[in-house]
């Protein structure tokens, strides 16, 4: 092998950021619920559920209960969807992604980036949004949920690792092998407790917005700690008398949401 092949196979050092409460502020999720919601995919009373649960998620963090019941109802959704019809809900999704990134973190992964380390977005959601996400954001590449395709059409049935606590470990791991990237060289960005083997697979684990248990861990190991949800802790100081008002908010929110079609419809019917 020659030098210049050497250098170019030499493992190299990556930094992999987690989406939801990490590079944005709250869950992506609600906004796939919502452009699902719009797109027919699921109930008025589907939505509003997962209004609320984001709520708590900002408030609370994730859970191994919440991810079980998510990747459930997600893939109970997609079962029988076609590729192309997912696809064309992205403009939907970015629309209430985008404005809630956080330009502190963009400006880290281009540091790396500029750095000669490559970047990716590391998640739960599925593959074709980390892939989404990766592309907008000029990331290196999305390591996401991979769902199983059958004649262009979703199963509803798992293709791989759900990409959660262990789960991205294996996902970081195969994609180190294959991109020849040093794990014990690389950073890792996360939110969550549940995220903490992903954050110990790495040489440099950074917590970002850290639930309390993580937080707790992070000072104990001596992990840089990046403090900017601001909203989330707001939320918590109003959550003791905020809960009957968010209800009512989120059936506005959905009201406000409803297509224009069924709009008409309802007014049709109450005419008759």
């Amino acid at each position: 092998m020659t030098q210049r092949e050497d250098l170019v196979t030499a493992p190299r050092a990556a930094a992999f950021f987690d989406l939801d409460r990490t590079l944005m502020a709250g869950s992506s999720g609600i906004f796939f619920a919502r452009a699902a919601y719009e797109a027919g995919m699921i109930t008025r009373g589907r939505l509003l559920g997962d209004l609320w649960q984001n709520l708590r998620f900002r408030l609370r963090g994730s859970t191994d209960d919440w991810a079980d019941e998510v990747r459930r109802r997600v893939g109970e959704m997609l079962a029988g969807v076609a590729v192309r019809d997912l696809q064309r809900m992205s403009p939907r999704v970015l629309a209430g992604v985008l404005p809630r990134l956080y330009p502190q973190m963009l400006e880290r992964a281009y540091c790396h980036q500029d750095a000669g380390r490559p970047v990716y977005i590391v998640t739960a959601a599925s593959q074709e949004m980390a892939d989404l996400m990766a592309h907008v954001l000029v990331f290196d590449g999305g390591v996401g949920s991979r769902l199983e395709v059958c004649d262009d059409r979703y199963t509803g049935r798992a293709a791989g690792p759900f990409n959660y606590r262990e789960g991205k470990v294996i996902s970081l791991r195969e994609l180190a092998a294959s991109e020849a990237i040093d794990l014990g060289a690389s950073y890792a960005y996360s939110d969550s407790e549940s995220d903490l083997p992903m954050l110990r697979a790495v040489g440099n684990p950074v917590v970002v917005n850290p639930d309390a248990y993580l937080r707790r861990i992070a000072r104990e190991e001596g992990w840089e700690i990046v403090h900017l949800d601001r909203l989330g802790r707001s939320l918590k100081i109003l959550a003791g008398v905020a809960g009957a008002a968010a209800l009512g908010g989120l059936g506005r929110l959905v009201s406000d949401h409803v297509p224009i079609g069924d709009r008409r419809d309802r007014r049709s019917a109450s005419t008759r």
